[in-house]
């Protein structure tokens, strides 16, 4: 049984749908044969959107889940990383969805794409992994321990209210407070590269997050890096990993450690200012680098012609 949502302000449909393990929340937009399954990172859900301009300008069909924790999917709904990569393979089915074009990991997201790549090979043909946790510590322990404190169960909704109230009256002073983890650059010199267009969609986005029991959920979910590494090197896919040298919520390390274990993976440097990779100057040449790496190669090799 599914059951579409109520729209706050801003927000895009979204769907739950009741599968073996559990409830999952999920926006499914279809366009053309390939899909793309998203998984976003802390303090998102399937009714926000971010960089998936790439996607569907390209025609692909996209679906985005809410993690554990995040919107209405519940925290016992595949409670672990490969519990809930599974759940979104059940999810695929229950859609009819035969075959993925590529699973999308966003920073926390990363580790379900991956375990969703390594156990669904028949199902997942490419993996793409943006500012992604990799098979390291994560994250350092003052951020691990401030988390537990302003995103418990309680405090979360008042830690919320309490930015998106600064962001919207204030949203230099709000944008400041909320980049100033994402980088290793002074806070103010990446406010000033930005475009005012892009300022004004992250201030729209940061007004809109929630984290839910997922954050929470994440911290003990992602703990054992070892767990990651043990998927990483079953991927038998194409995979691409996009990171910033200056991203300082998911160092660069945890990409190149991802790039080491994932066999055959290739690393796309991003010139962005910290974790937002979306906003750098480059990613127009990183979405043209994503559009050429869905492609299959039959059509690279003869634009125009299905390959006989």
């Amino acid at each position: 049984m599914k059951t579409t949502a109520r729209l706050p302000l801003d927000e895009l449909p979204t769907e739950i749908v009741q599968l073996t393990r559990g409830p999952v929340e999920f926006r499914y937009e279809p366009r053309g044969p390939a899909t793309i399954v998203v998984f976003y990172g802390g303090h998102l859900r399937a009714g926000l959107s971010l960089g998936e301009e790439v996607f569907a300008g390209g025609g692909c069909s996209l679906l985005v889940v809410s993690r554990p924790g995040y919107g209405r999917t519940p925290v016992t709904t595949g409670d672990s990383v490969t519990g809930f990569a599974d759940v979104t393979a059940e999810l695929c089915a229950h859609l009819g969805i035969s075959v993925v074009a590529a699973a999308v990991g966003v920073s926390a997201g990363g580790p379900t794409a991956v375990a969703m790549t390594a156990r669904h090979p028949a199902l997942v043909e490419r993996l793409i992994l943006q500012s992604a946790v990799g098979p390291l510590p994560w994250p350092d322990r003052r951020t691990r321990i401030g988390a537990r404190l302003v995103f418990a169960a309680g405090a979360e909704a008042v830690t919320w209210a309490a930015l998106h109230t600064l962001v919207r009256r204030a949203p230099d002073a709000g944008l400041r407070l909320l980049l100033r983890d994402l980088t290793i650059v002074p806070v103010r010199d990446m406010l000033a590269a930005l475009r005012p267009e892009d300022r004004a969609r992250l201030a729209g986005l940061f007004s809109r997050m929630r984290s839910g029991r997922g954050f929470v959920h994440d911290l003990k979910a992602l703990r054992n890096p070892a767990t990651l590494t043990r998927l990483a090197v079953q991927v038998r896919r194409p995979t691409l990993v996009i990171a910033s040298r200056k991203d300082a919520a998911v160092p660069f390390t945890h990409a190149q450690a991802l790039t080491s274990a994932i066999p055959g993976a290739e690393l796309v440097e991003s010139q962005a200012d910290g974790h937002l990779v979306w906003f750098g100057q480059d990613w127009p040449s990183i979405s043209e680098r994503i559009r050429t790496f869905l492609t299959p190669p039959e059509a690279i090799a003869e634009p125009g012609r299905r390959a006989r």
